[in-house]
């Protein structure tokens, strides 16, 4: 009889438990969060019941596991995809071209509102990766303010206000791509524009007044 290998034997739960979580994203997308319960999962994963629950004690559990390593993924991208662009209005629009194209896909509640579907606790095990993505983006304001690209404002609060058309902008409307690419252009300009972003006849973004020289 062959004998199963330590290496053999952990490889087997990490491709059991990467089944799992594909599912649970597959079902994500494809059903929501509202309903779904272990077994589903477990029936989509092509695993038994018993499995998911040596993985995961709950449905709330899986959920704060996926949410962890997608958004850990996302940014991951983001922040690489952001460092090959210099100017600040730019920036803004690819981080919210990436985040509505993400939630879209996703279907899960982006930063401060996994707090309506999350207990205290739970949400707390998220809130330094749900809380970068908000550093990511007040950075993003705070250089087009330092640059003349955008007015001076409340970072902390515009950042809130920018998450929360995020999340209404991926919640409605089709995902089918031409809908999908239109309402994501739309919400870039929205928030640009919002923002305090100006444009000149070409579409760049200008500044709103020359910078003052430095004086050394």
């Amino acid at each position: 009889m062959p004998r199963i290998s330590a290496a053999t034997n952990a490889a087997q739960r990490a491709d059991t438990q990467r089944r799992i979580l594909t599912a649970f994203g597959e079902l994500l997308f494809s059903h929501g969060l509202p309903g779904l319960t272990m077994t589903d999962v477990a029936r989509h994963a092509g695993v038994g019941r018993t499995a998911v629950y040596n993985y995961y004690a709950d449905i709330e559990e899986l959920l704060i596991s996926y949410a962890l390593e997608e958004t850990e993924k996302f940014l991951t991208e983001l922040r690489d995809a952001l460092s090959r662009l210099d100017n600040p209005v730019e920036r803004l629009a690819l981080y919210v071209r990436a985040q509505v194209e993400d939630l879209t896909r996703r279907h899960l509640p982006p930063g401060p509102a996994m707090g309506a579907v999350l207990s205290p606790s739970s949400f707390a095990k998220l809130a330094d990766h749900v809380g970068e993505l908000s550093v990511l983006l007040q950075g993003i304001l705070r250089d087009g303010m330092d640059q003349g690209y955008l007015p001076a404002a409340d970072v902390g609060q515009q950042s809130q206000l920018i998450l929360g058309t995020l999340s209404s902008s991926a919640a409605r409307g089709s995902d089918e791509p031409a809908e999908l690419e239109a309402r994501v252009a739309r919400t870039v300009r929205f928030i640009q524009l919002g923002a305090g972003a100006r444009f000149d006849d070409d579409g760049r973004p200008v500044r709103l007044a020359p910078l003052r020289a430095v004086a050394g």
